[in-house]
């Protein structure tokens, strides 16, 4: 195990609200703290690594009830901002037959509200082990900014860099603009997991080799395409491995991506980045546990596994 002491997974993203459908009439909704990089965040301190969030929310009864559940879930908000105007985003979440997500509407009164780079303290960077982000907060130019300020600093010294693509398309103003932002992340990050069909937008592909074909031209050390109940495939060194995933019944499969991340992001933290396909193997057989443990829960931070679920 590496010696990570004091040191924290840094993560940055939108906390959400989410109203997610109970059944698949999609007429009555239960209210949870989301967002993916949330579920992320405390899916790694549900499974005892520490996580530090950076995300800004106001003083309204909404941003108190997620910083009051991001707090009880452990997950560290010394770097995270309170901004008075700061309203917290709405998603609304349908449920199809299958009991699968579908994001039916995003509710954002103040998205010209975010992070500035400037307002970070250096501790968060010199402290982190890693840092992940996702695309959800790109759509604006102050985040956009802030998450390459990020990205700049932490490379510099040889943080790993991890970036789930976790398209959204509601939050973007044409598929171009989607497509463009997110792959101007693509030279520097260590890793790079997405869905099958994140692949086939970003790619302009429409088969698994076409997508991982493209994906070579930069150079991105490692790619992680999550299939759900298919497992993953994980792209290294020209080398293409496929990772199947223990069958589960599933009631809701909002969270299991963010739970298949936080698994990886919690190893990475605890054992260092992996150098070869055979330890990635093992990291990815890890988060699809924790994928399919997820999936067989309803909501998505609230099915978050714990770590004592594993045994």
């Amino acid at each position: 195990m590496k010696n990570m002491q004091n040191k924290h997974v840094l993560i940055y993203g939108d906390a959400f609200v989410d109203y997610i459908a109970s059944d698949s009439s999609n007429t009555q909704f239960t209210k949870f703290l989301g967002g993916a990089t949330v579920n992320v965040a405390a899916g790694i301190s549900r499974l005892g690594a520490p996580a530090s969030f950076i995300t800004v929310t106001g003083e309204d009864e909404t941003s108190e009830f997620v910083r009051t559940e991001l707090e009880g879930e452990g997950v560290d908000l010394t770097y995270a901002k309170v901004i008075p105007e700061k309203r917290v985003s709405g998603v609304y979440v349908h449920l199809t037959t299958d009991n699968d997500r579908i994001f039916n509407k995003y509710v954002d009164e103040t998205p010209n509200v975010q992070v500035e780079y400037c307002t970070l303290e250096q501790s968060a960077f010199q402290n982190a082990s890693l840092f992940h982000f996702c695309s959800g907060t790109l759509f604006h130019p102050v985040a956009f900014n802030t998450t390459k300020e990020i990205v700049a600093t932490l490379k510099e010294t040889g943080t790993f860099l991890s970036f789930d693509a976790n398209i959204r398309p509601l939050r973007w103003e044409n598929e171009e603009k989607c497509r463009n932002t997110i792959i101007s992340f693509f030279t520097d990050v260590n890793l790079l997991k997405l869905t099958e069909e994140e692949l086939f937008f970003l790619t302009r592909t429409d088969t698994l080799e076409a997508g991982i074909e493209k994906l070579q031209y930069y150079s991105i050390p490692t790619i992680l395409i999550t299939m759900g109940e298919e497992g993953a495939y994980i792209v290294m060194n020209e080398q293409i491995v496929h990772i199947p995933v223990v069958k589960v019944d599933p009631v809701d499969t909002t969270g299991a991506g963010d739970a298949f991340m936080a698994g990886i992001l919690r190893q990475i933290h605890l054992y260092g980045a992996p150098t070869t396909i055979d330890v990635w193997k093992d990291y990815v057989s890890f988060g699809n546990k924790l994928g399919a443990i997820c999936a067989t829960k309803f909501g998505a931070l609230s099915a978050m596994p714990r770590i004592e679920e594993l045994s």
